[in-house]
């Protein structure tokens, strides 16, 4: 160019924008980036009662109940791929709202104040389609059921102060429980809030934590409300949240008002326990137990989800406490990809369905991954045994005319399991009357370990309440008792047989035979003893040829009980777990009731004695 010929330059060129251009304040909505100080049209809010109002929250972005609503509809259709767990959650859910009269009522604005607010939250890991959180039908379904339910009496108490929720790992869980913490922090207006993070290590501790704290960090209308991030810390007004490890949790001043115990099948009692009595004062606590499946069975998840299904399956009437079960059925072949979305409700969203399928590829072909897979990614607990007895077979046998009074005359059968001397006894009265076997059963509990045992059971008070179960005097079972009981039973009908573990038995048995002219006798439970009677049961249930009173303690031990199948086809029914707090000694009265009629025993000549050596 020739430089000397060119024209000057006579306009000054404009000036170029400096920066990034300006983003409007919808678009920082949109993302959760919206600070109402920057706002253009911002005007500060006088200071009212010592507060500042804020910005109300954004419209909701969906029909929240509708969803929920719609959800069920699927479930029970089927249009869903879901398990036996979830469809009794939806049951449960469907009877409870069509119940009137009731101390509880379901608050389509509280379940829809809850599903706003998080649905404000930003994602803080991962490539998602939204920059803030997309609730799916099933998390509408547990935020609706567990914020919408309130006191009739009180609205602004929630009816669930416990939820356990299990599901594959990488569904978003512990996000999801991120924001319901602080949901709880800047909206359930609870004087003093505190919301601990709990875990057995202080890494485990942190997870939902600093999940929390990052979304408080990228959304300024948390901070605008009061939200201030801390690197141990959540303050918020006169509330916090604070990650807590199994040492520290034993300090004093913790008076938590909720409690999250993340991947709680790692958890023990001892923490639990802790925290629990520490919220004793709060009106309206709420403990959160998130997990994926685990292998300890005598861990805090493990205890919870068996509490779970027995509430589900109409064991146990405990109104609040919530559950919802995402796992492959029992029978399941776990390589099946049709059965997958029943541990994972998120799956092809989170995880994308190619990388869960090269996890299961990765399974398949290294049989060490197999166990990590199916306990993490389908939530079996593979050291767990499955129920013998399906509860829908027994709940089909139960009479309440089934009741010891009205047997007078017939031929009897005894059974008794008097187990240790500080723990639940036994006693079994059968008959057998045109094909049907009629069984009666008396339980025992000493007094003195009632509340000791309603720790891990607390249905227990109740049932203690309702005269299921028989109070012995002092810290140990009273046999006396319960063989006068037996006595004064026995001379209303005609005894066949009485059969009875070899714990604790050798008294009561030579007793019963020498001064009660009783065919009395101790009978080992083994594999050998005990399957004639235990097939006759299974049999019986399944043909509804069996009745029982229908009392939810029997029917609680009848739910405990696993069976160990051997290759010669031999049975033996058994807890799950040798330290269960889930007792079967009812049913195992039952078996050797039973064991009698199979026998044909006869009333022992009373020329014959019994004599007890040592």
């Amino acid at each position: 160019m020739d430089v000397a010929n060119s024209e000057p330059v006579t306009e000054v060129p404009p000036k170029r924008p400096r920066g990034r251009p300006r983003i409007s304040d919808d678009e920082k909505r949109r993302r959760g980036t919206f600070q109402l100080s920057r706002a253009r049209d911002f005007v500060p809010a006088k200071a009212e009662e010592g507060r500042i109002k804020i910005e109300p929250d954004p419209e909701a972005k969906q029909d929240y109940v509708a969803v929920a609503l719609r959800y069920m509809d699927d479930v029970e259709s089927g249009a869903i791929i879901t398990n036996k767990w979830v469809k009794l959650a939806v049951a449960r859910q469907r009877r409870d709202m069509e119940r009137a009269d009731w101390e509880f009522a379901f608050s389509p604005f509280f379940a829809a104040k809850a599903c706003a607010f998080l649905e404000q939250l930003p994602h803080i890991e991962g490539r998602w389609g939204s920059v803030t959180i997309h609730l799916e039908p099933w998390q509408c379904f547990l935020v609706c059921v567990l914020f919408g339910w309130r006191h009739r009496s009180d609205s602004w108490r929630r009816r669930f102060t416990i939820l356990y929720l299990e599901l594959g790992r990488k569904n978003a869980k512990s996000t999801l429980i991120a924001g319901m913490a602080l949901y709880h922090l800047l909206r359930e207006d609870e004087t003093g809030a505190q919301v601990i993070c709990a875990a057995t290590t202080g890494s485990q501790a942190r997870i939902v934590f600093n999940i929390a704290a990052q979304m408080v960090r990228r959304s300024g209308w948390l901070r605008m409300q009061g939200a201030i991030p801390m690197a141990h810390a959540i303050l918020c007004q006169d509330g916090s949240m604070k990650p807590i490890n199994a040492k520290a949790s034993s300090q004093d001043g913790l008076n938590p008002s909720v409690i999250i115990l993340d991947e709680s099948h790692a958890q023990n009692f001892q923490l639990y326990n802790v925290l629990k009595s520490a919220q004793g004062s709060r009106d309206n606590s709420l403990l959160l137990c998130p997990t994926t499946a685990g292998y300890n069975l005598l861990s805090v998840g493990y205890s919870m989800r068996s509490t779970v299904q027995k509430i589900l399956q109409g064991v146990f009437q405990t109104e609040h406490y919530l559950g919802l079960i995402y796992a492959i059925d029992e029978g399941d072949d776990w390589k099946n990809e049709l059965v997958w979305p029943k541990a994972n409700p998120m799956l092809g969203i989170t995880p994308k369905l190619d990388k869960f399928r090269q996890d299961f590829i990765d399974a398949e072909q290294t049989p060490a991954n197999e166990p990590e897979f199916r306990t993490k990614a389908l939530s079996e607990w593979l050291n767990s045994a499955f129920t013998w007895l399906p509860m829908q077979k027994w709940d089909a046998c139960a009479d309440p005319s089934c009741l010891l009074e009205r047997f007078v005359g017939p031929e009897c059968c005894i059974g008794g399991d008097l187990s240790q001397n500080d723990d639940i006894a036994a006693v079994a009265y059968s008959f057998l009357i045109d094909g049907l076997l009629w069984a009666c059963v008396d339980m025992y509990l000493p007094e003195d370990v009632v509340k000791e045992r309603a720790e891990k059971v607390p249905e227990l008070l109740y049932w203690v309440k309702a005269g299921v179960l028989k109070l012995t005097p002092g810290n140990m079972i009273d046999y006396d008792m319960i063989e006068a009981d037996v006595v004064a039973n026995a001379k209303r009908f005609k005894v066949k047989d009485a059969a009875f573990d070899q714990y604790g038995s050798i008294q009561i048995v030579g007793s019963l035979f020498n001064k009660h002219g009783l065919p009395a006798r101790i009978e080992n439970k083994n594999a050998s003893s005990f399957t004639p009677p235990s097939k006759d049961l299974e049999t019986r249930v399944k043909h509804h040829r069996f009745r029982h009173a229908g009392n939810l303690a029997l029917r609680w031990q009848a739910s405990n009980v696993v069976v160990d199948r051997r290759v010669d086809g031999s049975i033996l029914p058994k807890k799950e777990n040798a330290e269960s707090p889930n007792k079967i000694d009812a049913v195992d009265a039952i078996i050797r009731s039973i064991s009698g009629w199979i026998r044909g025993a006869k009333a022992v000549d009373k020329q014959y004695q019994m004599v007890i050596i040592g």
